[in-house]
Parts: structure tokens; sequence; C-alpha cells
């Protein structure tokens, strides 16, 4: 029998899903370090790609830090036109218990939309649309991602993708 997930942990992983959204809305992307376990996997890939088994990735960071420090470079050795983004999250669905991470892990998927809008003229279009294919695990009552998997329908990038999605 499969293990069923509480009411707290299954609104505990929505607000995991939103809080990813706002920092980077917010532009506290730094702060996306803290919702992730150390030895992480975020990973932005293409549905073309994944569906085929093809390993490439457009990012590919297998821990926190490595993730924190390509957010450092953005910040200091990147120099591009700002911009706004706005996540739209839906969808979210609890899978079932994932069998490959120890301890309260929890594999989910959920939907999203990111609308870029360019801070000199405000136009706005759609930056990338598709799936967040994830495990969860709570280290006690506080989910974090171990593994963020990030799989995008286009089958390619609009811009150079230097922000996490």
């Amino acid at each position: 029998m499969s293990k069923a997930i509480t009411l707290e942990a299954r609104v505990a992983i929505d607000n995991l899903n939103y809080e990813w959204a706002r920092l980077i809305d917010e532009d506290r992307i730094e702060a996306i370090g803290d919702l992730l376990v150390e030895n992480a996997d975020y990973k932005v890939a293409s549905r073309f790609n994944v569906d085929r088994k093809l390993p490439s990735a457009v990012i590919h960071c297998r821990s926190r830090d490595q993730l924190l420090d390509r957010i450092t470079s953005m910040r200091v050795a990147n120099i591009y036109e700002r911009q706004i983004y706005r996540h739209v999250v839906s969808g979210v669905q609890v899978l079932g218990p994932a069998t490959d991470v120890p301890g309260d892990a929890w594999e989910t998927r959920a939907n999203y939309v990111i609308v870029r809008t360019m801070e000199h003229d405000g136009s706005m279009m759609v930056y990338s649309c598709g799936q967040y294919r994830d495990v969860i695990v709570f280290e006690g009552a506080v989910p974090k991602f171990a593994r963020r998997h990030v799989v995008y329908d286009s089958r390619m990038i609009e811009t150079v993708l230097v922000i996490p999605i």
C-alpha cells in the first residue's frame, strides 16, 4: 500500500512551488538556495531532449552551492538589459512517494508559464512554459527540493538563459 500524504504536507508542497516563483519574480533569487537541500539536483532541459532521453541540458547544477555560484556570476559578471519575470504555477500534483531519495520524499509535477517584461519599453512575451518535475523532501516539517528538473516545451530559449526558471 502506498504511503498517503497529509493535508499539511500537501499545502507545504504547494507553498514551496509558489515561494520559488515569488523569489525569482521579486528578484530575490539568492534566497532560492534556502529552498534546496545541499546536494539538490537542478536541471533545465527541453522536452524534446527529455522525451528522447538525450543528456543535453541548458543548465545542470548538481548541488545547491553550484546553483548559487551561477546566481552570483549572473549578478557580478553578466551585463544584460533589466528584465522582470512573472511566474504562473498551476496544476501542482503529488504523484506519490519518491523511491530514489531517502526520507520523507515526494515526487511532484507542476506546470509553469513565465512572462518576461523588458524594463526599458515594457514589452512582454512568454519567456518559457513547461513543467517542473521535482522530488521534494521534508526536513522535519520543512519541504525542500532534492531535485528540481525544469522541462520547457519549446525547442529553443528566446535569449541567453541565465536566471533560474
